[in-house]
C-alpha cells in the first residue's frame, strides 16, 4: 500500500474534520506555513494550498452585513430562480457548513501561490476579478482567523485532487450528516471539485463584471494589494499583452455569445446527449479516476494521466452543449415560398432528386441530408424559390441544381 493511501486511512479516525497539516502531510510534498490570510506568501511558484481558520465552529459563522451588501450590489442573483431575502440566502449557505471542521478552502495555482493567494483575498463578494475562486469564504466572519498552508508542484491538479480525496475521506459521517441529499463533502468555499462533481446550492448569477471597489482594496495588506499589479507590470516587461482595468460600474463590452440556431429536434438531440454525458459518462469517468489515483504516486500514474484526460474532454463536451443549449434559436419552417433556415428542399440535380434541410451549422449532418446554411450548397439554396436554378462551385466543378419544392 502506497504512504499516501496508509496517511488517508489514519484521517478517518480524526474526532473533527482534518486540518490543513493532516491534509498536506501525506502527500510527500514540502510543507510550508503558515501565514495569516491576507498576508504575504514567498513561495511564487506553481502549487497547491490550504486555507483553514484556527477557531472552528459548530454552526456556520456568517457575516450577514456582508451577505445584504452582496444582494445589494449584484441585483442578478437568484435563489432557486427567485430573489431572496437576506436571511433566505443565509440559511441555504449555513445548509453547506460542515461543523467544527478547520480546512475551509482547497486551492491550487497554476503559475503562483503568492499571486493566486493575493488575488483571491483582493477580490470582493459579488465580482468576478481578479480571482472569483473560493468567494463563499466572503460571506463568513473572523477571518483575521485564517491561515494559509502551502506546498510547491507542477503537478498542480493532480495534487489538488489528492486533496480534496483526502478531505471527503477525513470527514466523520456525523458530521456531513446535515448536508443537503447528494452533497459532495467538500469544504465549505470550494463549490465543485476537479473530478466533476458539482454543489447543488441553487445560487445564479452571483457576480458583476466590477472589480473590487477602492473601499474593499484599502483594507488589505500592501502584498495583497501590490500583487496583482507587480504581476502586470512583469507582464509588460517581457513584451506580454497586460489585462486593461475598466473603472468600477462600467459595464462589460464582451459581447454576448452568438446566438445557436438549432432546430426542435436537434435541440433534443443535444439535450439528450447532455444528459446522457452528465448522468451516465460522468460518474463512470469520476470511477475511473478514483480508481487510478487509489493506484498511487500521482507522479508516475499512467493510468491516472489516462482517466484524468478523459476527463478533461468530458467536461468540455458538457460545458459545450452548456453552452450551445443556453444559446438556442429554435428555427422552424415558416411555410414561406423561399427557402429559409428550417425549409425542407426538395432539389434535381445530374437527373436525381434530393431532399436537403437547412440548418444551422451546430446541427450539420450532410449523411442524414441536414446541410449549414454556411456551406456551399447550403448558401446557394437559401432564399431560392420553387423553379428556380441555382450553381455552386465544388472542388470537383460547377454543379447546378434546380429547387423544385420549398416547405
Amino acid at each position: 500500500m502506497s504512504p499516501m493511501r496508509t496517511a488517508y486511512g489514519t484521517l478517518r479516525g480524526v474526532a473533527r474534520g482534518p486540518s490543513a497539516q493532516q491534509l498536506l502531510g501525506p502527500l510527500d510534498l514540502l510543507v510550508d506555513g503558515p501565514v495569516r490570510f491576507g498576508d504575504r506568501v514567498p513561495e511564487r511558484g506553481p502549487g497547491v494550498y490550504v486555507v483553514e481558520t484556527t477557531e472552528p465552529s459548530r454552526e456556520a459563522p456568517l457575516d450577514h452585513g456582508a451577505i445584504r451588501a452582496w444582494l445589494e450590489r449584484v441585483p442578478t442573483l437568484r435563489l432557486d430562480g427567485e430573489r431572496p431575502e437576506p436571511s433566505e440566502l443565509a440559511r441555504r449557505l449555513a445548509a453547506f457548513w460542515i461543523p467544527d471542521t478547520p480546512v475551509l478552502f482547497i486551492g491550487s495555482a497554476p503559475r503562483s501561490i503568492a499571486g493566486r493567494i493575493a488575488a483571491q483575498h483582493a477580490t470582493a463578494l459579488g465580482s468576478r476579478r481578479p480571482y472569483p475562486g473560493a468567494y463563499w469564504l466572503r460571506t463568513l466572519r473572523d477571518a483575521g482567523r485564517w491561515r494559509v498552508w502551502w506546498a510547491r508542484t507542477e503537478a498542480v491538479e493532480e495534487y489538488a485532487d489528492a486533496l480534496m480525496s483526502a478531505f471527503a475521506q477525513a470527514v466523520s459521517p456525523e458530521a456531513v450528516a446535515g448536508l443537503p441529499a447528494g452533497t459532495p463533502v467538500l469544504p465549505f468555499g470550494n463549490l465543485g471539485s476537479l473530478t466533476g462533481e458539482r454543489r447543488d446550492h441553487g445560487l445564479t448569477g452571483a457576480s458583476t463584471d466590477e472589480e473590487a471597489p477602492p473601499d474593499r482594496l484599502a483594507g488589505l495588506s500592501a502584498a495583497a494589494r501590490l500583487a496583482p499589479s507587480r504581476r502586470r507590470a512583469a507582464a509588460g516587461s517581457t513584451g506580454a499583452r497586460t489585462a486593461t482595468r475598466r473603472p468600477a460600474g462600467a459595464r462589460s463590452t464582451r459581447p454576448a455569445p452568438a446566438p445557436t440556431d438549432l432546430s426542435a429536434e436537434g435541440l433534443a438531440r443535444l439535450q439528450a446527449e447532455l444528459e446522457d454525458r452528465r448522468n451516465v459518462e460522468r460518474p463512470q469517468v469520476i470511477a475511473r479516476v478514483a480508481a487510478a489515483r487509489a493506484l498511487g504516486d500521482l507522479r508516475e500514474n499512467a493510468d491516472y494521466e489516462a482517466a484524468r484526460n478523459e476527463q478533461s474532454f468530458l467536461e468540455g463536451r458538457i460545458r459545450s452543449l452548456e453552452a450551445l443549449i443556453a444559446s438556442a434559436r429554435i428555427i422552424r419552417a415558416t411555410g414561406a415560398p423561399e427557402a429559409r433556415l428550417g425549409s425542407r428542399v426538395i432539389v434535381e440535380v445530374d437527373g436525381g432528386r434530393h431532399s436537403f434541410e437547412l440548418v444551422g451549422s451546430t446541427e450539420a449532418d450532410p449523411a442524414a441530408g441536414r446541410i449549414s446554411d454556411r456551406s456551399p450548397v447550403g448558401k446557394a439554396l437559401m432564399g431560392g424559390r420553387a423553379g428556380d436554378e441555382v450553381a455552386v462551385r465544388l472542388p470537383s466543378g460547377e454543379v447546378r441544381y434546380r429547387i423544385i419544392e420549398v416547405a
